[in-house]
């Protein structure tokens, strides 16, 4: 097998230090607030798709701040009457919400599902707003010299506002719902347990932004690389970088994250090195987590993954 991360004993041990500032918890109780403050201004219309055994909303909402228009793609049994237990499913970088069958498997089993298209990558969302520097192409070092204006901080709060969303529906169950994500997706389901409270389980495919110390300088593939070649030309600049970058690290949220939580890691990633989301993994804030290893996986999302995902969601929210 390939080795350019850890060993295995090492990884099982690895568990850097937190690099959460004094004002990090306060700088979400912040942006949370504002994000509950602002009026969601949603808009539902049907969505045409060829079997009548699902019934599919497109939905809009005001991002967060800017009011950039976040677009989602609610899917639901046509023939359930009740509330139902919901998973919202976030994408992966460069990606977008995918198809209605990308999530038939989840409405089989019992199921609504909300997937959010993330601003400025591959799906119906732009991105309004304004940052004060330049960046390297891609989205990671857009307004990386303060956590204020950085790209991810709209990201996350658009991601907490489709959360926000979803509870307002009077056929969802807001008692059982479960986030997921593969990569980015993956990042961000971990990062919204830590931060809103109705979520239930989740469920995080070899995480993304995980341990930026280390992935940026380990990576081989990949996102992180636009931030070493932001540094690279930018070298005065490091320690602002990774300022801001520590208000966005899994790792940083994973003491916050109470519920049920499943993740998975591939030996081979070199996209999302295996020592970034062990960083992460270990500083979980429960007992009830597993971390599924995959030696000869690299930055995928396996079928027998995605089975235990549905199986661990069926026992956990399904009545």
């Amino acid at each position: 097998m390939p080795l350019f991360d850890l060993l295995w004993d090492d990884l099982k041990a690895y568990k850097p230090n937190l690099t959460r500032s004094n004002t990090f918890e306060t700088f979400w109780k912040e942006n949370v607030k504002k994000a509950g403050e602002q009026s969601l201004n949603s808009q539902i219309s049907e969505f045409d798709y060829f079997s009548n055994k699902v019934k599919v909303h497109r939905v809009t909402f005001d991002g967060f701040e800017d009011r950039t228009p976040v677009v989602g793609r609610f899917i639901k049994s046509s023939e359930r009457l009740d509330k139902a237990p919901v998973i919202v499913s976030l994408h992966g970088y460069g990606s977008s919400k995918g198809t209605v069958s990308d999530f038939l498997g989840w409405v089989l089993l019992g199921f609504s599902v909300l997937s959010v298209d993330i601003r400025g990558q591959a799906g119906e969302v732009p991105d309004y707003a304004r940052y004060s520097t330049g960046n390297i192409t891609g989205n990671m070092t857009k307004g990386i010299l303060n956590p204020d204006q950085y790209y991810y901080k709209y990201v996350f709060m658009d991601c907490y506002r489709a959360i926000d969303y979803v509870l307002t529906r009077d056929d969802v169950d807001g008692s059982r719902l479960g986030v997921t994500g593969h990569s980015q997706g993956g990042g961000l389901s971990l990062v919204m347990t830590a931060l809103h409270k109705k979520v239930s389980l989740v469920m995080a495919s070899v995480p993304f932004l995980c341990n930026f110390g280390r992935a940026i300088y380990v990576a081989q593939q990949g996102p992180y690389l636009e931030i070493l070649a932001y540094l690279r030309s930018h070298p005065d600049d490091v320690n602002m970088v990774m300022d801001t970058l520590s208000y966005f690290d899994v790792m940083n949220f994973a003491p916050d994250i109470k519920v049920p939580t499943l993740m998975s890691v591939g030996l081979v990633d070199q996209i999302c090195p295996p020592s970034t989301i062990f960083a992460a993994y270990h500083h979980i804030g429960t007992s009830h987590k597993e971390l599924a290893v995959f030696p000869g996986m690299a930055h995928e999302e396996l079928n027998v993954f995605i089975e235990k995902k549905m199986k661990l969601a069926s026992s956990h929210l399904l009545p």
